[in-house]
């Protein structure tokens, strides 16, 4: 059985400031681009990765929820506490250079880390915690 990933969720609360981040920065395509009802949902994914995308939606459209959860979901969002996702680079310094550049907000500058990998962290425009791997 051959099982792999297709798509990964965060939240987005800025549409046009996650696609400078995820398209202009990152370099990854815009796969699909939906609006309904004035909520927008992006996905992207890296051009030589057909297969997997994150999708980037808007926290709004989740069913069910109260008006103060929704704004509970919002601080979580800014806080860095409720998505998060780890990519991997050939080249993680030139990445954390040009992130750096860009004025990305920086969590933590590439360090080797005593679990046996370097990495770096960044927020995106709306707060979700991305790290990013020294790729092996």
């Amino acid at each position: 059985m051959n099982i792999s990933i297709q798509y990964a969720f965060l939240p987005h609360t800025d549409g046009e400031a996650a696609l400078g981040f995820y398209r202009d920065i990152l370099g990854f395509e815009v796969r699909k681009d939906v609006g309904y009802e004035g909520m927008r949902w992006l996905t992207v994914g890296p051009p030589n990765q057909q297969g997997t995308s994150i999708v980037l939606y808007p926290p709004a459209a989740e069913p069910g929820i109260t008006d103060a959860e929704r704004q509970t979901i919002l601080e979580l969002i800014a806080k860095g506490s409720y998505g998060a996702l780890t990519l991997a680079t050939e080249d993680l310094d030139g990445l954390f250079e040009k992130l750096q550049a860009s004025g990305v907000d920086i969590v933590q500058e590439p360090m080797d880390q005593p679990y046996g990998v370097r990495d770096a962290a960044v927020r995106d425009p709306a707060g979700n915690l991305i790290r990013i791997d020294q790729a092996a």
